[in-house]
């Protein structure tokens, strides 16, 4: 009977220590074991939520340049902007649920900031500040990705990463070639001027 108790008993308290770590502010790796919140486990779940913001970043951005800008050039990156960081947003959400790691649900406060300043744009003004945020945030975005898709610990993170990459990169090559051909087109325009 005692021998029949201690079993119960331990079967109980491994139960509730199954149950705990979902309750704690951590994140998981995909065999479900617990990951650490320090360390490589926590630059994995910091990388989640750097590119879920990134992702609402973009496309608030492209969404406003959707109904600002009245260039069809950049209608057409804000466009694919929307449609590739969607997508992207779209698959990193099952990936950071499947590790208990809380995606942001909002743009971040620089961002929020950016877009305030830039509703009061029009025409040129708006799209020279759409493409230049454009470049900056995709050099960054490059830059992280290529540090998870290499040094990454989290299998599905550093897949993630690895598989986003090359769309970030073409992203930023567009955003570059529009940003060179505006600041030629504004210089032409000043020569003009000056004439």
């Amino acid at each position: 009977m005692k021998k029949m108790f201690y079993l119960t008993a331990m079967f109980v308290l491994a139960m509730c220590a199954s149950v705990v770590p979902a309750q704690t502010s951590g994140s998981m790796n995909s065999s479900g074991d617990k990951m650490s919140m320090s360390g490589k486990a926590n630059a994995d779940a910091k990388f989640m939520m750097m590119a879920a913001t990134s992702d609402m970043n973009e496309i608030g951005l492209s969404n406003m340049a959707l109904q600002k800008s009245t260039n069809d050039d950049v209608k057409k990156m804000a466009q694919m902007m929307v449609d590739d960081h969607t997508k992207a947003s779209d698959e990193l959400k099952p990936i950071a649920a499947s590790k208990n790691v809380v995606l942001p649900a909002s743009m971040d406060a620089k961002h929020q900031a950016m877009m305030t300043k830039m509703q009061a744009m029009s025409g040129e003004a708006f799209d020279r500040a759409y493409i230049k945020a454009m470049v900056k945030d995709h050099q960054k975005a490059v830059k992280m990705f290529t540090k998870e898709s290499t040094g990454g610990k989290d299998a599905d993170a550093r897949a993630f990463a690895t598989k986003t990459l090359p769309v970030l990169q073409s992203h930023l090559t567009m955003a570059q070639s529009m940003n060179g051909k505006m600041m030629n087109m504004k210089m032409d325009g000043s020569m003009k001027s000056g004439m």
